[in-house]
């Protein structure tokens, strides 16, 4: 017995606090290698050496900036000491960026990562968690339990370490807190994220928010628009009780229709008179966050609006934004009365129209998490036709691919307020005062991979806000003048699947693929009419891949119009290609 706990015992501590322990410990005995499989010393010392550097650099703590990019305090600590190799580069980069390296960095970075990636690809080994090993077995018999070892045996002084470091945490593990069992690692799943028939991808799925009361229209290629910014406020459009100005909202109504574009109105934006004591919102028209004070007033506007622009207005979101200092800082439950009883009102006026619940955003938070939960407890979603919500990045410098872990934690808390709705992305928002512009190429890549993440995830719409502005990280099109480079290229993606049919979703060696690439799968029709194509669209998280060209590819299209034939290696950069692959090849 050792502090009244057995060696057995301790092997069940928590892994945090073994690595509290055992790596303070015995980091500088020898022999001693945490979590490290053999000859994989020289692979990472220079990586976890430049991540040390840059964190220090920083002036975060390990806390601090484990909060920036998602993991534990200790994982980051083991990274940075070189005893876990990250498993994918992604997180090397959130790390990077949160410690303000430039592009230089950045590139040594990715090289020092991808050659100690490859040495662990050369091992026959692979991640089951973010830091815990095991070799790939070549088989495995039912109810055989796999042998953990991914660790270099220790010799003497490493196990008296190991000893040391039991009795120090004897005290702790005798606790309830100590005695918790760690968590066993995920099951390994090969194969796309998901996969199904071959689907339609609707015109429809790439949106623009208009932030331009003009009436000017995009002049590339858009599935639908979205009003929001674009002077079409409730405050705007009802400057006083019973009086209404349809002059914006009548321009730029018609000009969609011109332009083909099926309309999403947002409603939002309180008129001083109808709360006079509620907060202020950020517009200079004097609009309020809160609900009126009577909701009578509320149902006369959306039964005017849709009264009015019945058959011309597609869709109708029924809030902009909430729970929010900006836009909403009314109850949850007010909100599905507020939803509950616009619907009603549009639904007899036009019941062609379809309704998106209110857009529930800063979903990284509890917070929100909680009012999305207590809108469904209200009945909220049960009125409306699909949801919506704000898939936003949590950090400057995030990339789209970040938006699939928030696109999971959206499911997760719909799943537990027991709703499954449509869901649609009214807008990617950005902190506009403080995050970085993009350099044109990322903005490529950036403006056609928010699209895919849409579909990687199967949202029904994705508006990309915004349309028209300048001040934004990423732009389109300003008014009044050309699309940018980044326009064009969503142009193209959408020229690409003009007609496809989406089969699959799925990225790295699950799906068979390099680490960092990403792909979706599609049906497309032949030029000849005869039997349908394979393609897949596939892009990197960051930096550069190679890989074996898919038997059968034909030909290699790029963002910037021009194609080549398919050579026998595939170079896949961040800027998404499509590759078609003949049918009997």
């Amino acid at each position: 017995m050792l502090g009244h706990m057995t060696l057995t015992q301790a092997m069940r501590v928590p892994a945090d606090a073994w690595d509290a322990t055992i790596g303070a410990t015995c980091a500088d005995s020898p022999g001693w290698d945490a979590r490290m499989p053999d000859g994989w010393g020289e692979k990472v010392s220079e990586l976890s050496a430049l991540l040390h550097s840059l964190k220090e650099r920083s002036g975060c703590s390990y806390a601090e900036l484990a909060g920036r990019c998602g993991v534990s305090a200790s994982t980051l600590h083991r990274y940075c000491r070189g005893q876990v190799l990250p498993d994918s580069y992604g997180m090397v980069e959130r790390i990077a960026l949160s410690c303000g390296a430039n592009k230089a960095e950045l590139a040594e970075l990715y090289r020092l990562w991808a050659q100690a990636d490859a040495a662990r690809l050369e091992a026959g080994r692979k991640p089951v968690a973010d830091d815990l090993w095991i070799p790939a077995p070549a088989s495995a018999g039912y109810g055989r339990r796999p042998a953990l070892s991914g660790r270099r045996p220790m010799r003497f002084t490493a196990l008296a370490c190991v000893l040391a470091a039991v009795v120090i945490i004897a005290a702790t593990a005798s606790s309830p807190a100590g005695r918790t069992a760690e968590r066993p690692a995920p099951q390994w799943i090969s194969g796309p994220a998901w996969s199904q028939p071959p689907t339609p991808v609707a015109a429809g799925f790439y949106g623009v928010t208009i932030n331009s009361s003009s009436g000017a229209m995009p002049t590339f290629r858009v599935g639908g628009i979205r009003l929001w910014d674009s002077g079409t406020l409730w405050s705007l459009l009802e400057p006083a009780r019973d009086r209404f100005d349809w002059i914006t909202l009548d321009r730029l109504v018609g000009s969609a229709h011109r332009a083909n574009l099926p309309v999403l109105y947002t409603f939002g934006g309180t008129p001083q008179w109808a709360a006079p004591d509620a907060p202020l919102g950020p517009y200079p028209d004097g609009s309020r966050t809160a609900p009126p004070d009577d909701l009578k007033d509320w149902v006369r506007f959306v039964k005017a609006v849709a009264t009015r622009y019945a058959g011309r207005i597609d869709a109708y979101e029924l809030w902009a934004f909430a729970p929010s200092p900006h836009f909403y800082t009314g109850d949850a439950a007010t909100l599905a009365r507020m939803t509950q009883q616009a619907a009603a009102a549009i639904r007899r006026a036009d019941p062609a129209a379809t309704l998106v619940c209110p857009s529930i955003g800063n979903l990284w938070e509890p917070a929100s998490q909680q009012f999305l939960r207590d809108f469904a407890a209200a009945g909220g979603y049960q009125v409306c036709d699909a949801a919506g919500v704000k898939l936003a990045p949590q950090h400057d410098g995030d990339t789209p691919e970040s938006l699939v872990r928030l696109a999971a934690v959206i499911e997760r808390t719909f799943h537990e307020a027991g709703v499954h709705p449509r869901l649609w992305s009214t807008g990617t928002v950005y902190r506009i005062p403080e995050d970085h512009k993009l350099d044109q190429a990322h903005a490529i890549a950036y403006a056609v991979r928010f699209y895919l993440i849409g579909m990687y995830v199967r949202y029904d719409r994705m508006y990309f806000y915004n349309w028209g502005g300048t001040k934004i990280p990423l732009v389109l099109q300003a008014v009044g003048g050309p699309p940018t480079a980044a326009a064009h290229a969503v142009d193209t993606l959408q020229h690409w699947l003009t007609g496809a049919r989406i089969t699959s979703c799925g990225h790295s060696s699950p799906d068979g693929l390099p680490a960092q690439v990403w792909q979706c799968q599609f049906v497309l029709d032949s030029a000849d009419g005869r039997e349908p194509v394979r393609a897949v669209v596939r892009w990197t998280e960051s930096g550069t891949a190679s890989m074996p060209a898919d038997r059968g590819a034909d030909t290699v299209r790029f963002l910037d119009g021009h194609s080549m034939p398919a050579p026998h290696t595939l170079q896949i950069t961040e800027q998404p290609v499509l590759i078609t692959i003949q049918p009997g090849r």
